[in-house]
């Protein structure tokens, strides 16, 4: 036996399912928005202190930063994010959301219970190591918080990361870790498109230039960009979530706005689509007489690609093989998900993201499909307003992040 998975059998033993589902109960009960998580970051920040960490609160407005020197070694980083989403809960849960609304649809009440159980447990056992754990409680990782902790001095005001380590819940039967070396999520862009026509009376559209229609043909010809200007082996989703236009159904708007969701995993092909929203936006409001140009605008909140390092993801998942068996160890490949977990470390420092499956089993058995792609698309997924992690993965979740800090920090 490895000596991290001896000394995280050892310092995880005292763990109790109970209380650790406590804490995640009451966080999802109590959901907060991204750059609004108070609650959230306070409860962290005490659990944090009371363990021994110095802690900083209000990075970038909620985010949270414990330092934990112990001598001489590496510095490790462990991230979890805090922010809930603009979703009304449905799972019927004892213990769903009481924020109307909002719900913990992603799952980073989870990531927080493992992230402050996995400080407590490294602290109370620092004789076994060296070095210094410095732990992030990221704020909005929804709406661009890393990148808002990265300006606000996330790489300057803490010690250097010798490494980044994370996780996240995902659908699938429950009890497996997903490992990919090399890339893992994709880049996301997010299109804001404004048209703007020329607005009138809903009984003489012949004196009017209807935006509406302009945008309904711009929608339907973005469909086009993938099946017919993105190669087949190219990755790439393209999504129009928002349409917002007008205000009563016998007026025609003057203007009508759109916001396109881009995934992508190749700069050049991500190029190539920007381009191509670009030049049809352009188009359709050409070919329908727009009395000004459209705006489109690339949002600077975007998310680069998650790349891990290879060979120290396939250490941690040797790692995480030996402590729950080889067989419970993955390669799902790329997802088109999004994150901004490069962003909370300086370009060249390696880091490991990995995920934990979640779907109860009884679920994941009634769900339709003979095979795990069928099923893993059957129930219900991150951002479902019906998304409810099985409580089961609350210990394993605390051992995956410290068995990953053990293999890095000196013993």
């Amino acid at each position: 036996m490895t000596e991290p998975v001896r000394l995280t059998r050892e310092l995880t033993s005292a763990l109790r399912h109970r209380e650790l589902a406590d804490f995640y109960e009451d966080l999802h009960r109590h959901p907060e928005l991204g750059f609004q998580e108070h609650r959230t970051a306070a409860k962290l920040a005490l659990r944090l202190r009371a363990a021994g960490f110095t802690v900083t609160e209000g990075v970038a407005g909620t985010g949270v930063v414990g330092v934990l020197g112990n001598g001489d070694g590496p510095v490790v980083w462990l991230r979890g994010d805090m922010d809930a989403l603009p979703v009304r809960e449905a799972t019927g849960l004892p213990y769903a959301s009481t924020v109307d609304g909002v719900m913990h649809a992603c799952g980073h009440d989870l990531h927080i219970t493992w992230l402050a159980a996995a400080a407590e447990v490294l602290a109370a056992g620092r004789d076994a190591w060296s070095g210094t754990l410095v732990v992030v409680g990221q704020t909005a990782e929804e709406t661009g918080g890393g990148a808002a902790m990265a300006a606000d001095g996330l790489h300057e005001r803490f010690p250097r990361a010798d490494v980044l380590l994370g996780q996240h819940v995902t659908p699938g039967l429950v009890g497996l870790y997903a490992h990919t070396p090399g890339l893992i999520m994709s880049a996301s862009d997010t299109v804001d498109v404004v048209v703007h026509g020329l607005g009138g009376h809903g009984s003489r559209p012949e004196t009017t230039v209807d935006p509406v229609v302009t945008a309904a043909h711009v929608v339907t010809r973005l469909q086009t960009v993938v099946s017919r200007e993105v190669a087949a082996k190219d990755a790439v989703v393209l999504t129009v979530g928002e349409f917002h236009a007008g205000t009563k159904p016998n007026i025609i708007p003057s203007e009508a706005r759109l916001s396109v969701n881009l995934r992508s995993q190749d700069p050049l092909v991500r190029d190539r689509v920007l381009a191509a929203v670009r030049r049809i936006v352009e188009g359709e409001c050409a070919a329908a007489g727009c009395p000004v140009p459209p705006e489109v605008t690339v949002r600077d909140t975007g998310y680069p690609v998650t790349v891990n390092d290879a060979a120290l993801d396939a250490e941690i998942a040797a790692v995480h093989g030996e402590l729950f068996g080889t067989e419970r160890v993955l390669d799902l490949g790329p997802a088109m998900g999004s994150e901004d977990f490069s962003l909370l470390v300086p370009e060249g420092v390696p880091y490991d993201y990995w995920f934990v499956t979640s779907t109860p089993a009884e679920a994941w058995e009634a769900a339709p499909g003979d095979g795990l792609p069928e099923k893993f698309e059957a129930v219900p997924s991150n951002h479902s307003p019906l998304f409810a992690p099985d409580p089961s993965v609350l210990v394993p979740g605390v051992q995956t992040l410290v068995s990953a800090a053990l293999s890095r920090l000196s013993a």
